[in-house]
């Protein structure tokens, strides 16, 4: 369901899409994360996701005025996973409050893997 709108100057609808790809380009902007994972696991097997899907690994709630999101990461190895779980959810929230002018109720951050390089 989109979140909707109206101004003196007009109507906007902003959709559950746009708040998935916004957290999901804010999350990949954070030291330590490598990439968004599915939110499906198959046979115990992370799959990385490319830049073109950021929405795919972001599960968003809309509740009238205010958002849940569920964030599916894979990390790097060696780095703090808490360190990095508090970095994407400190972004994220500041990036879809700030560009939708909703309010995070709350984020949740599951790391589905981590990747040695």
């Amino acid at each position: 369901m989109a979140k909707k709108k109206s101004t003196a100057f007009g109507g906007l609808d902003i959709s559950e899409e746009v708040i998935a790809t916004i957290a999901g380009a804010a999350a990949l902007e954070c030291y330590g994360l490598v990439g968004m994972a599915s939110r499906k696991i198959i046979d115990g097997f992370a799959e990385m996701l490319g830049r073109e899907s950021l929405s795919k690994g972001v599960a968003v709630v809309l509740d009238g005025r205010e958002v849940s999101i569920e964030l599916y990461i894979i990390v790097s190895y060696g780095v703090k996973i808490s360190e990095v779980a508090n970095n994407v959810r400190e972004r994220v929230k500041y990036s879809v409050e700030n560009a939708t002018g909703l309010v995070v109720r709350e984020i949740n951050v599951n790391v589905q893997g981590v990747r040695v390089n």
